[in-house]
C-alpha cells in the first residue's frame, strides 16, 4: 500500500516550511510540554499542512490539546478502520507556538483503493440503507454518554474515611475512586469523539458525490447553489437561538420585556423579574423549560475550556434578548425563514433536473438529492450533543479535579489545571492521592505553581504572534471530504493564498462564495469568542471562523468573511440560514482587513473588496 498526506509535485511553489517556524523565544519550556507526538519534527517539511483556525483559533492551553488528541484519533479509526473511504485516510496533527496545524492521508496506489472501495460498499452503504434506524440508536446511545458523564460523583477526601463505608466492609478508600473517576472522565471524552465522527463522514461523503455529479453535469453550477439544495433544514443546533426568539416573544405576551434594558447583567434581570410578580416568575419558568436542555451550548465550538455554555454564564443569550424583543415590536419575523429556504431549494432541484437529458441520469440525480436530504441533519445537529452539551460536562468535570488540588495548594486557582496535560492531571492526582494516604505533605504544591505561571505567560505571548495559514509543499489535489467541505481547503483556494502574499497591496481578498448578497459596511474584526459583544448593528463580521453558537449575533450583522471555512463550513450554513452574504476560506482577511475599514462583500462572486 502507497499512502501519502496529499499527492504532491515535487517542485511546486510553497507555503513555509514546518522546520522554518520558530518556538517564540522564552517559551520553549511551554512548547516541549506537547508531547512528543504533535510536535513537528524535520520529516514534517516533506508534507502540506494547514493551520486548523476553524477549531484552533488561539493559541491552545496544554490540556486543551486533549480535544485535537481524541477528535483526530476517533476521526482516522472512522475513515481508516470502519468505513474505509477509499481515497483517505485519517489527519494527522501538530502544534508550535500554541497553534494547531493539521495534515490528512491520502491513498493513492489504485489497486489499495479499489481494495478500499469494496471494503467501503459493505459497510458505508449498509449505513445508508438503514440511515433513520442506526441515527435514532446513535441518539440513545449518546444520551446514555452524556447521563454517565452527569453520573460521575463528587470528588471528596475526607479526613477518615466514613464510618458506614467500614462497616459496610467496603474495602477501598475514597483516594481510589478519585482515580477512577478520573480515568472514566478521559475515557468518555475519547468516547464521545468516536461518536462524533460515527456518521459525519459518511455525510459529508453523500453529499460530496451529489457535487461531484452536478459540477459533471452542469459545469457552471457553483459550489453555492449546491449548497442551497439541502438547505432549510431542522437540526438540534439551532435549537438554542430558536429557543432565545421564543423566550423573547414570551416577554412581550407576559408584559415583562422592558426589564431587558441594555446595560443589565442577568442577575439583575433576573432580580427584577423574581420582584416583579407572575408574569416575571412566569417568565423565568418558561427560561427554566429553555435551559434544560438547550442552553447546553458553548459560546464557542467546544474546543476550549475557556468557552463556556450559556447554562454556565448567561451573558451571551441576555445580551441578545433585547435586539430579539426589539424586533418583534417592530413586527418583524423572528424565525428562520425555512419554508423560504425549502421553496428555493425545491425550485432549484426541480430546475436543475429538468436539464438533465436522460431519465438514467434524473434517476441518479434524484437518488443522490433524497441521500443528501436524510443525512445532512446530522451533518450539523450531531454538534449539539457532542462538541457542546458533553463537551461542557467533561471541562466542568475537570475543573472540579482543578478544584480538588486547588483545595490542597497545587495552584492558586482551579482554572490552573487547565495547563497541565492531562498525563501530568493524572499524576497530580495520584501525588495527592499518596499523601492524603499517609498523612504526608503532597510534592505538587512546591511543583506546580512556578510551571503554571510559565505556560500562562507563553498563552500569552503566543496570542500576540500571527502563524503562517499553511506549510509546505503546495498538493496537486485535495480529495478528503472533510478537507475539502469543512475547511474549504482545495488547489483553487491555495492558489489564492499564495498570491494574496505576492499582491500585498491588493483590494480584493477572493474565498469560498457560501451566501449569496453583496452588502458595504464597517468591518468588524473578532477573533475570538470573547470579543463577540464588539459588534454592533449593520457590522460586517470579519474572523477566523464561526460556528452556530454565534446565531445571536446574526440578528445584528450584515455579512459575514472568515479566513477559513468551505461550502458546508457552520459559517456558510449558518450564513444562508440566515439570508446574509458571507465570503469563507479568504485564508488572510483578518490579517487583511482592519478594524473599523470600510469594506464590500460580495457572496455570490466569493470577493471581498478593500474600500478604504
Amino acid at each position: 500500500m502507497s499512502t501519502t498526506n496529499i499527492n504532491t509535485t515535487a517542485k511546486a511553489k510553497g507555503f513555509p516550511l514546518p522546520s522554518s517556524l520558530k518556538v517564540v523565544p522564552g517559551t520553549e519550556q511551554a512548547q516541549a510540554a506537547y508531547p512528543y507526538y504533535i510536535q513537528f519534527t524535520k520529516e514534517d517539511d516533506e508534507r502540506f499542512w494547514f493551520y486548523n483556525s476553524m477549531h484552533f483559533p488561539e493559541p491552545m492551553c496544554l490540556f486543551d490539546m486533549i480535544t485535537a488528541e481524541a477528535a483526530y484519533a476517533a476521526l482516522g479509526s472512522a475513515n481508516t478502520r470502519i468505513h474505509c473511504l477509499p481515497t483517505t485516510l485519517g489527519i494527522d496533527c501538530r502544534i508550535i507556538n500554541g497553534r494547531v496545524y493539521i495534515g490528512g492521508n491520502a491513498v493513492t496506489d489504485p489497486v489499495e483503493i479499489q481494495r478500499r472501495t469494496e471494503e467501503f460498499k459493505r459497510r458505508a452503504f449498509y449505513y445508508y440503507a438503514n440511515w433513520e434506524r442506526l441515527f435514532a440508536h446513535w441518539k440513545d446511545k449518546m444520551m446514555s454518554l452524556i447521563r454517565s458523564a452527569e453520573a460521575l460523583p463528587k470528588l471528596d477526601l475526607p479526613e477518615f474515611e466514613p464510618l458506614e463505608h467500614v462497616h459496610a466492609g467496603r474495602g477501598v478508600a475514597s483516594n481510589h475512586y478519585i482515580l477512577e473517576t478520573y480515568q472514566k472522565t478521559i475515557e468518555g471524552y475519547f468516547q464521545m469523539w468516536h461518536y462524533h465522527f460515527e456518521f459525519l463522514l459518511l455525510g459529508y461523503g453523500a453529499y460530496l458525490t451529489f457535487f461531484d455529479f452536478c459540477r459533471k453535469a452542469f459545469p457552471e453550477i457553483s459550489e453555492q447553489t449546491v449548497a442551497r439544495m439541502v438547505a432549510g433544514f431542522e437540526a438540534e443546533i439551532f435549537r438554542p437561538d430558536d429557543e432565545l426568539r421564543r423566550l423573547a416573544k414570551c416577554a412581550i405576551e407576559l408584559g415583562v420585556d422592558q426589564q431587558f434594558g441594555p446595560g443589565r447583567s442577568p442577575e439583575q434581570i433576573i432580580k427584577s423579574l423574581k420582584q416583579s410578580g407572575a408574569p416575571g416568575l412566569a417568565w423565568l419558568n418558561e427560561l427554566a423549560r429553555s435551559r434544560d436542555p438547550w442552553f447546553n451550548i458553548n459560546v464557542g465550538d467546544g474546543f476550549y475550556h475557556y468557552h463556556r455554555s450559556w447554562n454556565d454564564d448567561l451573558s451571551m443569550p441576555f445580551a441578545a434578548l433585547p435586539g430579539y424583543i426589539e424586533n418583534a415590536l417592530k413586527g418583524q419575523r423572528l424565525e428562520r425563514q425555512t419554508d423560504r429556504l425549502m421553496a428555493e431549494r425545491k425550485q432549484l432541484i426541480a430546475d436543475y433536473r429538468e436539464l438533465l437529458e436522460t431519465e438514467e441520469e434524473r434517476a441518479a440525480y434524484d437518488q443522490m438529492i433524497e441521500l443528501a436530504h436524510r443525512v445532512f441533519p446530522y451533518v450539523e445537529g450531531h454538534k449539539f450533543y457532542c462538541e457542546h452539551w458533553y463537551t461542557n460536562l467533561f471541562f466542568n468535570k475537570i475543573r472540579e479535579f482543578g478544584a480538588l488540588l486547588a483545595q490542597h495548594g497545587f495552584f492558586p486557582d482551579a482554572e490552573d489545571v487547565f495547563h497541565l496535560s492531562h498525563y501530568e492531571l493524572e499524576a497530580s492526582l495520584i501525588d495527592l492521592m499518596i499523601s492524603w494516604s499517609n498523612g504526608s505533605l503532597p510534592r505538587g504544591p512546591a511543583y506546580w505553581p512556578a510551571i503554571v505561571r510559565e505556560r500562562q505567560a507563553a498563552i500569552a505571548e503566543w496570542a500576540k504572534h500571527d502563524t503562517p495559514p499553511a506549510l509546505g509543499p503546495v498538493p496537486d489535489i485535495i480529495d478528503d471530504p472533510a478537507i475539502v467541505m469543512l475547511w474549504g481547503i482545495t488547489r483553487e483556494n491555495l492558489d489564492t493564498w499564495l498570491k494574496a502574499g505576492e499582491q500585498p497591496n491588493s483590494n480584493e481578498i477572493r474565498g469560498v462564495a457560501a451566501s449569496s448578497g453583496v452588502v458595504e459596511g464597517m468591518a468588524r474584526v473578532v477573533k475570538s469568542a470573547e470579543e463577540i459583544d464588539r459588534l454592533r448593528h449593520g457590522d460586517i463580521l470579519v474572523c477566523q471562523v464561526t460556528n452556530p453558537t454565534w446565531a445571536p449575533v446574526f440578528q445584528k450583522i450584515a455579512a459575514a468573511v472568515s479566513d477559513i471555512g468551505g461550502s458546508m463550513s457552520h459559517a456558510a450554513i449558518v450564513a444562508r440560514e440566515y439570508g446574509l452574504p458571507a465570503v469563507v476560506g479568504t485564508g488572510t482577511a483578518t490579517q487583511k482587513i482592519k478594524d473599523g475599514q470600510r469594506i464590500r462583500v460580495d457572496g455570490g462572486r466569493g470577493v471581498v473588496t478593500l474600500l478604504d
